[in-house]
């Protein structure tokens, strides 16, 4: 699905000597409180954090929406969601896909990437079209409201590579 608007798939033609890479994206609400200053926090440590896990990504927030791509091994990934669950710093999580498949790594360094607020709508208009969960359509519904109700205003990550 992210291939339609620009999100790379990876090498699909000569798999055999790339890695089972798991990958989880999500969309979620940012607490009241969470402000740039503590995205910034988040962000130190899960550097720290995925680059000790094998687990690499990319963050996008603006308009108090996160949405991020993780990938790695299965059970680091695994443990990483099951953090995310608990972490009150965010609310509302929807998983828009996870896999694992053999494949070339789409974000090789833990670069903070910018993501446009057009292309986080299109993720999520199209992840409400085919939602079949009652729960993940009203989230999704209140999570676009919230992006058309406040102008988007994302931060200016840098790409920082691991040691």
């Amino acid at each position: 699905m992210f291939d339609e608007i620009g999100f790379p798939r990876g090498a699909e033609s000569d798999d055999a000597g790339l890695p089972a890479l798991y990958h989880f994206v999500y969309c979620s609400r940012a607490a009241d409180g969470v402000d740039d200053l503590e995205v910034g926090r988040i962000i130190e440590r899960a550097q720290r954090h995925n680059r000790a896990h094998g687990i690499t990504g990319m963050l996008a927030f603006g308009s108090g929406v996160f949405f991020q791509w993780i990938e790695g091994p299965a059970a680091e990934v695994q443990k990483l969601i099951a953090s995310l669950h608990g972490d009150s710093r965010h609310y509302d999580i929807v998983a828009l896909d996870q896999s694992e498949e053999k494949r070339e790594r789409l974000y090789p360094n833990w670069g903070m990437e910018k993501v446009e607020a057009e292309d986080i709508r299109a993720v999520l208009e199209d992840a409400l079209e085919s939602a079949e969960d009652d729960n993940n359509v009203a989230t999704l519904k209140r999570i676009l409201d919230q992006l058309a109700s406040v102008p988007f205003d994302p931060l200016p990550f840098s790409t920082q590579q691991p040691a």
